[in-house]
């Protein structure tokens, strides 16, 4: 006599797969959205300063939004892309019938948000069962970015970038020193760049100077000096046309070691026209590639 709980658990695994397929189906336009965060791609985008040991503690399964080492084998949803997962995904499904208590499972927590060690098929059950806690083994990574359910990798990093700007004009006060609204980047880690490009400002002043330039005035004199001339320049130019998605700010900050890798090359300082002309023609998208990337 063959078992019951056997054959449910089979129908369980394809009912996942089809939902799985008819999620491929609804988010052809928007893959993002169904892919399952990885971990290592969220860290390298947070990057997380601090470790703490949690221990078992009973976990929402609506906020385990990723995966360390399996992420290309589940949707999001934790559905299973892929029929090599039924086996193992049906003997954890029959243990949920039969009663068996399993051990926790291993999670990292980030931004409010899970991403599975150890446990993925049990995650993957539990999801589809519509469980609400999961035991596991945490350990939290400390991030100042909360990590929403429903994010895909390119929102985590806009929400990066606009916690990163709000820190910067906090901390320097940018916004009331210069009145520019718009230092703004397409990728996270750029305004510690500009930080870094004012504090060697400041201390390229400060040489031989009797009295030294405070971080206010080493502000103001970067983006008089520095910054603001090689935007217009760029803006002048009409750069951001040629390199799609970027803004002026990052413009400003590939120019800047464009500008040092032609100085070393040639050995002279060239002007910031004429490095904003080399860049565009090295690097710049014409009409052509900007008709063809429209497409692809």
């Amino acid at each position: 006599m063959s078992d019951p709980y056997s054959a449910m658990a089979e129908t369980d695994f394809s009912k996942a797969r089809l939902k799985e397929i008819f999620s491929r189906i609804g988010g052809f336009l928007v893959p993002g959205q169904r892919r399952l965060l990885a971990l290592e791609e969220v860290r390298a985008v947070i990057k997380p300063k601090s470790e703490a040991y949690r221990g078992v503690i009973a976990v929402p399964v609506s906020m385990i939004v990723g995966s360390e080492g399996r992420y290309r084998d589940f949707a999001r949803g934790f559905l299973p892309k892929n029929d090599f997962l039924r086996g193992r995904w049906v003997r954890v499904d029959l243990a949920h019938y039969k009663d068996i208590t399993l051990p926790p499972i291993q999670l990292y927590e980030l931004g409010g948000a899970y991403f599975v060690r150890d446990g993925n098929h049990r995650v993957s059950v539990a999801k589809l069962k519509g469980a609400m806690e999961i035991d596991a083994e945490v350990i939290s990574l400390g991030s100042e970015i909360r990590i929403e359910p429903d994010m895909t990798l390119e929102e985590l990093k806009k929400a990066v970038i606009r916690y990163e700007k709000e820190q910067f004009y906090q901390n320097t006060s940018f916004g009331a020193l210069t009145e520019d609204a718009n230092l703004d980047f397409s990728s996270p880690g750029r305004y510690d760049e500009i930080m870094e490009h004012i504090l060697t400002h400041k201390y390229f002043i400060n040489q031989g100077n009797p009295v030294e330039l405070s971080l206010d005035d080493a502000l103001l004199s970067w983006y008089a000096n520095v910054y603001k001339p090689i935007v217009d320049t760029i803006t002048a130019e009409r750069l951001a046309s040629r390199f799609p998605g970027r803004t002026e700010s990052d413009l400003y900050a590939y120019m800047v070691k464009h500008w040092g890798v032609l100085k070393r090359r040639y050995g002279v300082q060239l002007p910031a026209s004429e490095a904003v002309r080399d860049f565009s023609k090295r690097y710049g998208k014409g009409l052509w590639q900007r008709i063809q990337a429209f497409f692809q």
